[in-house]
């Protein structure tokens, strides 16, 4: 008799600087795996040294892993709302550029219907004083942005132990 393989669903979101997105979801119960790269633009293989630029179109994204027995997608798309502001355009704190937007790529029509609610729930509710201008978007190409660049916070940690 064969083990029974765990069936993950992906997410894809942007927030800003990547580095601080990846570290804020993989510490969420249900999620398996986060790895930072870059989607949405017009350039293959992008560097992180060209999409700095603004030029080749693409957001800081995270592709995010996580096992729905555990977290729901809309629990995955309220997290996203509860840590950056959802209603700046093409910034988040002191980064700015399109490289930075507030981006939800979904994978199928049911991940598009839910953060189009969300949103919609978020704006009835006046969760914020600004309109939310977060992107919904299909899922394009996913790139891997380099391995330095990869649970980033987690090294650094690793390296300065007295940080938290």
């Amino acid at each position: 008799m064969m083990a029974e393989t765990k069936k993950y669903e992906q997410a894809m979101f942007g927030a800003g600087c990547f580095w601080c997105v990846e570290d804020d979801f993989r510490n969420i119960e249900g999620v398996v795996d986060v790895t930072s790269g870059y989607s949405g633009g017009v350039t293959e293989n992008p560097t992180y040294e060209e999409v700095c630029t603004g030029q080749t179109n693409h957001a800081e994204v995270v592709l995010i892993q996580f096992d729905p027995e555990v977290l729901s997608y809309k629990d995955l798309v309220y997290v996203l709302f509860s840590f950056h502001d959802p209603t700046t355009l093409n910034r988040q704190g002191p980064d700015v550029g399109t490289q930075y937007r507030s981006v939800i790529y979904y994978f199928n029509e049911e991940q598009k219907n839910i953060a189009a609610n969300v949103i919609e729930t978020l704006t009835k509710g006046q969760k914020f004083e600004k309109p939310i201008v977060t992107e919904v978007s299909p899922a394009g190409e996913f790139y891997r942005a380099e391995e330095y660049h990869q649970q980033y916070y987690c090294k650094i940690r690793e390296r300065h132990p007295n940080l938290r």
